[in-house]
């Protein structure tokens, strides 16, 4: 049985692949597993049955037999733990690329959601330069020990791992802004990230139904 992920009808993203689904996508597409799409408007989040999947109305789920789980993180961890390609066979490099997943969630998300979220949705309040100035602080100083972490190596913990699929996928979010140019090593990383053929499969994926539903 494949598995049955949930998506945006319509992403807010327009097909920037910045939806919560792309890295889930993006992990099915690195271990081979073939899935299948649910697409939901933003009123059927609220509804009882995708509540019964995700209490906070949110997207992506992922349904395989009698498993359904929520949230990024949870979804590629089982993904990762159950198909070969995501994660090191080595013990203690398993953990350390299981940190790594972590860190992308936390450390790393939580200002550059912040910082991506205030550039749209907050340029017209009178406090707006100083909170975009205190967030874009708070990422260069994230960016700087990821920067020096990475040096000259291509991923972050030896081979690709989930860690990196889940940094990538934050880091993307800062795409545009110049920030990721201030730190060329971490700009490289990205693309590396961005030009393995999984990534382009699932971006793809995600950019057809964003091009679908602006046909519609």
């Amino acid at each position: 049985m494949k598995p049955t992920i949930t998506a945006f009808a319509q992403s807010p993203d327009e097909g920037q692949g910045l939806a919560r689904d792309m890295p889930v996508r993006w992990a099915l597409e690195e271990v081979g597993l073939p899935y299948e799409v649910r697409l939901l408007s933003f009123s059927a989040l609220k509804q009882p049955v995708h509540l019964a999947l995700q209490p906070f109305g949110q997207i992506p789920t992922y349904e395989e037999g009698s498993l359904s789980l929520f949230e990024v993180g949870s979804i590629v961890l089982n993904i990762a733990e159950r198909n070969a390609g995501l994660l090191p066979a080595d013990p203690d490099a398993r953990a350390r690329a299981i940190s790594w997943m972590f860190a992308a969630l936390t450390t790393m998300d939580a200002p550059v959601f912040d910082y991506d979220l205030a550039l749209f949705l907050d340029r017209d309040q009178p406090w707006y330069e100083h909170r975009i100035k205190s967030l874009e602080e708070m990422v260069r100083k994230r960016l700087g020990s990821l920067a020096a972490h990475l040096g000259n190596s291509d991923w972050l913990d030896g081979a690709f791992s989930a860690g990196d699929l889940l940094m990538v996928s934050v880091l993307r979010r800062l795409e545009g802004t110049g920030l990721l140019e201030e730190y060329p090593n971490i700009a490289a990383y990205v693309a590396r990230g961005k030009s393995r053929p999984a990534f382009r499969r699932a971006f793809d994926a995600q950019l057809a139904v964003a091009k679908a539903a602006a046909s519609d």
